[in-house]
């Protein structure tokens, strides 16, 4: 990153990096830099007013910030992905897990598992809405990882892609 086939992920820093010699799993923390895409339309709307009645818009920023905890184990050829978000934390709790692992059916295919929870307070009856395109972006996003793995995995391997 950055890559042109997502071009929300503006950079990624590895912060952590370390292999565990007894088992071989590689441990990586990253921080990635993202555009906000909230549209601006709830930007504006999501104002809050606090203490001595100063208004705060707390999604009016440029970028967020991710952070990404991995676990890459070659010999059991699995893969544990935990991420949360950084920026908003007193207002939202975003987080997602994924692991990637070897298919029991075939030792060719990979499963990929996902789960995240949205939870968004503080903005009153935006919460919902919110909470809704959050949920709605962040599945896309899988699907779009997705493909865009896929088509990586078939330049670099000319593996066929699953239709």
């Amino acid at each position: 990153y950055p890559n042109p086939m997502d071009k929300n992920v503006l950079s990624v820093k590895i912060t952590e990096e370390k292999r565990d010699e007894s088992t071989g799993v590689i441990y990586r923390k990253r921080i990635a830099i993202c555009q906000n895409v909230v549209p601006e339309i709830l930007r504006k709307k999501s104002t809050l007013v606090i203490l001595c009645w100063k208004k705060v818009s707390i999604l009016k920023v440029p970028n967020i910030q991710l952070e990404e905890e991995s676990w890459l184990n070659p010999r059991e050829r699995n893969m544990a992905i935990r991420s949360h978000c950084l920026t908003w934390t007193q207002y939202a709790s975003m987080k997602e897990e994924s692991v990637f692992r070897e298919s029991m059916e075939n030792p060719n295919w990979t499963e990929f598992i996902q789960r995240g929870r949205i939870s968004i307070t503080g903005a009153g009856f935006l919460n919902c809405i919110l909470e809704t395109f959050a949920s709605t972006f962040l599945r896309q996003g899988a699907q779009k990882g997705i493909r865009i793995m896929e088509m990586l995995l078939k330049e670099q391997c000319g593996a066929p892609v699953a239709e």
